[in-house]
């Protein structure tokens, strides 16, 4: 179900926050202080310009409207991501032992690692990776969902196996075939999750130590983006069709 529309009001007052939105802020004034330094001609146009991108991006961006419109309590998890109850490690713990598991549980491992490191970091650094976390949480929701797909799949395709039974050209069709792809696809992303979960912490330390560089942020909230595109699509299509019922 697609979210209700807003209001010009709720308009409104998303594109007031995304307009003193501590990033964003923090562009203007670093455009002021170079030209206050050098005096070059283009630095307040290409500033305005930066601003007013981020500005409108800012205003887009479907979790920072919610936070805004619903305060960071109803940000703790994406809505519509998981089970919103539940912990994803607890989830995690619900998969059947083997290496899709802990593969998924050595992610969790190094997504809190990334949360820590944004919590734990100076006050400029959390200031402008504050819309990281909630999409950390979000894409942590979203790689349990689909390892819990892969396995359903992998219920359905033993179930397809036994209901074709000795018949080849059976067992190879389009619902197996579709299968396979899945848990392909799955166990790919989960890897590679863990690899991009990996790449942030180092983002986030460089964000560090570089005072809340611009350039960086931007590059590892658009990753995070990506990452829980990602997630969410595959999520979409793990669903199985249903294994066809004994004795038919």
């Amino acid at each position: 179900m697609s979210p209700s529309p807003l209001s010009p009001a709720e308009r409104g007052r998303i594109r007031w926050a995304a307009a003193l939105r501590p990033l964003n802020v923090m562009v203007l004034v670093i455009g002021v202080g170079i030209f206050a330094t050098t005096l070059a001609w283009w630095v307040p146009p290409l500033t305005l310009l930066t601003y007013a991108l981020l500005v409108f991006f800012s205003a887009r961006d479907p979790i920072f409207g919610r936070r805004v419109l619903h305060g960071r309590e109803a940000m703790g998890r994406a809505p519509g991501v998981g089970n919103q109850d539940v912990s994803p490690e607890r989830r995690a713990r619900w998969l059947p032992r083997g290496e899709t598991r802990e593969r998924v549980e050595a992610a969790l491992v190094v997504y809190h690692k990334v949360v820590g490191a944004i919590e734990e970091s100076d006050e400029v650094t959390r200031a402008v990776l504050d819309d990281a976390v909630p999409k950390l949480h979000a894409a942590a929701d979203r790689l349990v969902d689909v390892a819990q797909g892969r396995e359903k799949a992998t219920e359905v395709l033993r179930d397809l196996r036994q209901h074709a039974g000795a018949s080849a050209s059976e067992a190879e069709g389009g619902d197996v075939r579709a299968l396979r792809e899945r848990l392909r696809a799955a166990d790919a992303e989960i890897s590679d999750t863990l690899e991009r979960l990996l790449a942030l912490r180092s983002r986030v330390v460089r964000i560090s130590i570089e005072s809340g560089d611009p350039e960086g942020v931007a590059a590892l909230n658009s990753s995070l983006d990506e990452l829980n595109a990602r997630l969410e699509a595959l999520s979409d299509t793990m669903a199985p069709p249903e294994a066809p019922a004994q004795g038919h």
